[in-house]
């Protein structure tokens, strides 16, 4: 007679439990890192944002100097921090080939190969971005602001950051940055061709506001203040802007453009081939 041996369950593992959200990360940390248009569009966005405020601040210091009247309802934040709109086409191009230069050379396979949990790996990918992304907008804002604040001080025009709103603004220049870079991610992961997504990108940020104007106007006043670079960008003003979104509000409505985006990505990829 022979004994037969009891059978022994083998415990299933999911590959995301034996990986880890964390080494996903970190996995994504390193991808971030290995590329060159990271280095190439974070240091574009820092270099325009402190070399516009630099420009800005000199120009309007020289004809403040000359005329001291056109102090009169100056923004010096808002003037020094104008540099945040060349810096986010950077900052939403970077988010755009995050994840579509993984499909565009085939990349994603392996990822989902290795990581089959998609939306763990979608999640993990995002937040490495924002964190990053998050880092150096705060860091060239506050850069900006500092050079150029000192640079208007000079005509007796500058601000510093114990003014009304002005810590806000500066902190909120980063802050908008860090959702332009996640909606250029979720559209991205959502049409995962570069150029697709390129072009949807600079359609939801700029071209919305250029078709308002074909509205009539009492229609188009009502719709523009909700639009994503309209009401964004009310976060780095500190002077009120009429009929405009508060700067908290504006904030919250532009996230809700990058969320929508995200969402649809974060349903569609486990729907379809990579």
């Amino acid at each position: 007679m022979t004994a037969t041996l009891p059978a022994t369950t083998v415990p299933r593992t999911t590959p995301a439990a034996t990986i880890g959200f964390g080494n996903l990360m970190r996995s994504e940390c390193t991808k971030l890192r290995s590329v060159r248009s990271t280095y190439w569009s974070a240091g574009v966005a820092v270099l325009a944002m402190i070399g516009l405020s630099v420009g800005l601040a000199l120009r309007w210091a020289h004809d403040i100097r000359v005329d001291p009247g056109r102090a009169v309802g100056f923004d010096p934040t808002l003037t020094v921090l104008n540099g945040i709109y060349l810096a986010q086409i950077a900052a939403g191009a970077l988010g755009v080939l995050v994840i579509s230069s993984e499909y565009g050379t085939g990349m994603i396979r392996a990822t989902l190969g290795a990581v089959p949990q998609r939306r763990a790996m979608l999640a993990a990918k995002g937040l490495v971005f924002a964190l990053a992304t998050f880092v150096v907008g705060e860091l060239a804002a506050f850069t900006s602001f500092g050079v150029g604040a000192a640079i208007l001080h000079g005509a007796h025009a500058g601000a510093s950051l114990g003014d009304p709103h002005v810590l806000r603004a500066v902190f909120g220049g980063g802050l908008y940055l860090t959702a332009v870079g996640l909606l250029g991610f979720g559209l991205g992961a959502l049409i995962r061709h570069t150029a697709g997504a390129l072009s949807a990108f600079f359609g939801v940020l700029f071209a919305l506001t250029a078709v308002s104007d074909l509205l009539p106007t009492h229609l188009r006043n009502e719709i523009i203040r909700y639009l994503p670079a309209n009401s964004g960008s009310q976060i780095f003003t500190v002077l009120p802007v009429k009929d405009a979104l508060s700067p908290w509000a504006g904030l919250g409505v532009f996230c809700l453009y990058a969320l929508a985006a995200l969402v649809a990505a974060a349903v569609l990829i486990t729907r379809r081939d990579a």
